[in-house]
């Protein structure tokens, strides 16, 4: 008995479905898409709430990542030099925010199967875009990298990669140096994070370098004490004789070779390059003053026999 009423619900529910097909194929096109519109206009009605909800979490999503954002460049700024890299680091904090808010809002939709989706269709294209962007992705990630590091800032005087010069700026993806010879450098901030650099500007203190050589028949003593006295007089931060340091090097083919040199404050590459100018000056006119002599190359020829001149007539024409 209970067998055949399940029977005849099952009919009955197929006749339905048929007479409904058979009232939907004897409708009109216009019947069809007013009926669509109805459907969609209840289902709309029936979500309305949520929408308005999901709607107001993406706006308040929205200020909040504007607000974070500039919290985010006000805490770094003490560590981040950079003003490029500060808005990067406001810019991924904000986009944190508003994919927050974008699954919230989802969810308040009732859309799991969606965010399921975004966040599948998320990981593979991340992967795919960072195979394909990994040089400008290393670029970047070095320089965030080097503007958090203290011991690197504009304006230091660095020698790198080959190259020296003055940091004028730390991009994302580049190191910007000017040369003395006003030339501008630009490397990529990999080969900086990858190879050793020197960076004059950790002290203001650099070592002045001068080497010259004096006349096999110069007073030694004498030399070493004119030399030492010439930098005392023109540089005012040598208080005393004992702060330049003169060494003989070598006898040379044409004179005694020595190296003098003393530490001096000197902030980049091309105040190196004048003060070591400004001592070859005043050590020649000191020794000048003194009569010392700086030899040009000698060579001396010696012939085991006695040359014979002879004059050849000239021939007439």
């Amino acid at each position: 008995m209970i067998f055949q009423q399940e029977n005849t619900k099952e009919v009955a529910a197929a006749a339905a479905e048929a007479a409904e097909a058979e009232a939907k194929s004897n409708m009109t096109t216009t019947e069809l898409i007013l009926d669509q519109l109805e459907s969609w206009y209840e289902t709309l009605i029936t979500n309305l709430p949520s929408m308005a909800v999901a709607l107001i979490v993406l706006i308040v999503t929205y200020f909040i990542s504007k607000w974070v954002s500039r919290g985010v460049q006000k805490l770094v700024q003490h560590k981040v030099n950079q003003v490029s890299v500060r808005k990067l680091i406001g810019k991924v904090a904000a986009a944190v925010v508003i994919v927050g808010g974008l699954f919230i809002a989802l969810n308040v939709l009732d859309l799991n199967e969606t965010v399921q989706a975004i966040i599948a269709g998320a990981g593979v294209s991340g992967l795919v875009i960072g195979l394909a962007l990994q040089g400008t992705l290393s670029n970047t990630l070095s320089g965030v990298h080097l503007s958090f590091r203290k011991m690197v800032s504009v304006g230091d005087w660095v020698e790198t990669n080959g190259y020296e010069g003055e940091i004028i700026s730390i991009d994302l993806n580049k190191f910007i140096m000017r040369e003395a010879d006003n030339n501008t450098v630009i490397i990529p901030n990999k080969l900086i994070m990858d190879n050793p650099m020197k960076n004059y500007g950790l002290t203001k203190t650099m070592r002045v370098i001068v080497h010259c050589g004096v006349g096999y028949e110069s007073d030694l003593d004498h030399v070493r004490e004119v030399a030492k006295q010439a930098i005392l007089d023109n540089f005012d931060q040598i208080n005393s004789k004992d702060d330049v340091e003169f060494y003989y090097r070598e006898f040379g083919d044409s004179s005694i070779n020595f190296m003098l040199r003393f530490y001096y404050d000197i902030e980049n590459g091309l105040q190196k390059l004048i003060n070591t100018s400004e001592a070859i000056i005043v050590i020649k006119k000191a020794f000048d003053k003194e009569g010392i002599n700086i030899p040009f190359p000698i060579r001396t020829l010696q012939f085991d026999n006695q040359l014979q001149m002879q004059n050849v007539p000239e021939q007439q024409s």
